[in-house]
């Protein structure tokens, strides 16, 4: 289905075409300034010059022309060339009919649909998620639903930290505290213990306690270190650990990310990544991509054209580790021989821009990729506190993505305690209203701009938070409730009615929004585009709401008019929300 400036434009095109003047200048857009028209059209301006006439008289030529259209109430020309557009109220009603009867209210399917892997975990193991895995993981999940609800085929994966010194310092402390076990004994040859020899909670202890101990002591680092190398090297014991500590995370974690409405396609590792690594190494080697430097591998990424410094990207240390650089070269290998992939997505702190820009420019330059395939850097800002600096626990620590979940389903809870509802009813709304502001407060704000987390605001019930938006889906929901006990049958296949008032315009002005939004959000990977929407919809649905008697409407064609809008705002709602990875409680 054409979005609605389409059909503006293709209204323009004619008349600019008519009146002489190339289609080129027949630009389209939503006006500036509302209180004067809806759309308006620039291009007189753009096309004085070319034909060496005043702007004001061209748009005036144009706007006759199109006066002529029963698509728009009112067309005017004014100084210094604007053409300022207004539609009629029956050609927006079937527009909005149209969209109400078509798939996805309008959108586009894609003619060629794209494989697309997305990156947006990037937890480690053994480490709970704390506030800074917030963004990534929410605003990835926006991403891959938007793209998928335009028929694109979308892989997401955690992607987890699992195969360097953090093992090997959990490992060395488990030893220490228990050395007796079958996993720390070279000639055992018997099976492994199934149950892990700890808790998510005694492991989640022992990982910052060992990282603290081996800055003070370095011969127990260099012990830790001894121990990554022989994991790596395949040592059936550390094996062994390794996998129960990887199972009792990932079990922890997808807990968390549940709690999110975060779901990942895969669970990949940077170990996965491993068995590519010697084949990638060695055609690096061959073809003179990689050359050493001070012992080390390392690929030049510089260009000519940069104006700042951008440093080599290491492969191999001098004594013969790989990092990070590595895994997450071999990593892309990976994906093009899996998925062989158009688009690879990354989001991730935007603080990792120039890593980034070194791995993007180095799987180029060694062909690992092709120019056909996309790799884009999402770059998140940071959640702040109050002080605006990046937000933290009283005691100065990161807070716990898990506390965080806790602490504004209480302030939820709080605000709800005079709703009638059962205790299991209550608790479960909280928790999808809380998710709600907590998901949309992060992500109606652009992913690369750092904001404040403020609670307040975010848990309140007005204003533009994700409470609000889901207090006009339940107001929604409860309109239809009554529609339904009154026995009211609307046909579905009878028209709107054209607006009988600014507020029913409005509303609809709003829908029309929705196909341009969903593309403009998938293009930009930009979630805040649809949170944009959702308020403004929502906001103009509240007004029309309680300007206007819908289920009560003496007339019987004014009241089913209203009752199908309602509807379609709903539906519309809902999806968008949806898109949002949230899910609107029946009442609230």
């Amino acid at each position: 289905m054409e979005t609605i400036i389409s059909l503006i434009q293709k209204e323009l095109c004619g008349a600019f075409k008519k009146a002489g003047y190339n289609e080129k200048y027949a630009k389209a857009a939503l006006s500036n300034r509302p209180d004067l028209c809806q759309y308006q059209c620039n291009g007189a301006l753009a096309a004085a010059k070319e034909y060496h006439k005043a702007p004001i008289q061209m748009a005036g030529e144009v706007a006759e022309i199109l006066k002529e259209s029963k698509s728009f109430k009112e067309i005017s020309a004014i100084k210094p060339g604007f053409i300022n557009i207004t539609l009629s109220e029956s050609f927006l009603s079937e527009y909005i009919d149209k969209m109400a009867a078509s798939e996805a209210f309008g959108c586009e399917k894609a003619d060629k649909p794209e494989t697309i892997v997305i990156d947006y975990g990037g937890a480690n193991v053994a480490k709970p998620l704390h506030v800074g895995h917030l963004r990534p993981a929410i605003i990835g999940e926006s991403i891959k639903l938007t793209a998928r609800y335009l028929g694109h085929n979308v892989i997401g994966d955690a992607h987890l930290g699992d195969w360097g010194l953090p093992i090997g310092l959990i490992i060395t402390e488990l030893k220490h505290r228990n050395s007796g076990l079958p996993y720390f004994d070279e000639n055992f040859t018997g099976e492994y213990p199934k149950e892990a020899p700890f808790t998510v909670s005694e492991l989640e202890e022992i990982y910052p306690f060992a990282s603290k101990y081996s800055k003070e002591h370095p011969e127990y680092k260099e012990e830790a270190q001894q121990a990554t190398a022989q994991l790596q090297s395949g040592r059936k014991g550390y094996l062994a650990l390794w996998q129960h500590i990887i199972n009792v995370s990932v079990e922890d974690l997808k807990k968390v990310y549940t709690r999110l409405n975060v779901v990942f396609d895969l669970w990949k590792k940077e170990s996965d990544a491993q068995p590519y690594i010697p084949d990638m190494v060695k055609d690096m080697k061959e073809n003179g991509y990689a050359h050493i430097d001070d012992g080390a591998l390392v690929v030049d990424v510089k260009e000519e054209t940069d104006t700042k410094e951008i440093p080599p990207c290491m492969i191999i240390k001098s004594n013969g580790a790989t990092l990070y650089n590595t895994t997450d070269l071999a990593t892309i290998v990976e994906r093009r021989k899996l998925f062989d992939p158009s688009k690879i997505i990354y989001v991730v702190d935007k603080r990792q821009s120039l890593y980034f820009e070194q791995i993007f420019r180095c799987a180029r330059k060694t062909k690992i990729i092709g120019e056909d395939v996309e790799l884009i850097f999402i770059g998140n800002g940071t959640i702040n506190g109050s002080d605006g600096k990046p937000f933290k626990t009283r005691d100065g620590g990161v807070p716990r993505l898990e506390k965080l979940l806790d602490e504004v389903e209480e302030k939820v809870l709080e605000k709800m305690q005079e709703r009638e509802m059962e205790e299991s009813e209550i608790k479960d709304v909280a928790a999808k209203v809380a998710l709600a502001a907590i998901k949309y407060g992060d992500l109606s704000n652009q992913a690369s701009k750092d904001y404040i987390f403020d609670m307040e605001r975010f848990t309140s019930f007005e204003g533009n938070t994700g409470p609000y938006i889901f207090y006009t889906i339940v107001r929604i929901k409860s309109l239809l409730s009554k529609v339904q006990e009154k026995g009211i049958v609307i046909d579905g296949n009878a028209p709107l009615e054209p607006a009988h008032s600014q507020s029913e315009t409005d509303v609809m002005l709003s829908l029309c929004k929705w196909q341009d939004t969903v593309y403009a959000a998938y293009r930009e990977q930009a979630p805040h585009k649809i949170c944009q929407f959702i308020y403004e919809l929502s906001d103009s649905f509240n007004k029309f709401y309680h300007e206007n008697r819908i289920v009560n409407n003496e007339n019987e064609k004014v009241r089913n008019s209203y009752i199908k809008l309602s509807r379609l705002v709903g539906d519309v709602l809902g999806t968008a929300t949806g898109l949002l990875g949230l899910e609107a409680p029946e009442r609230m």
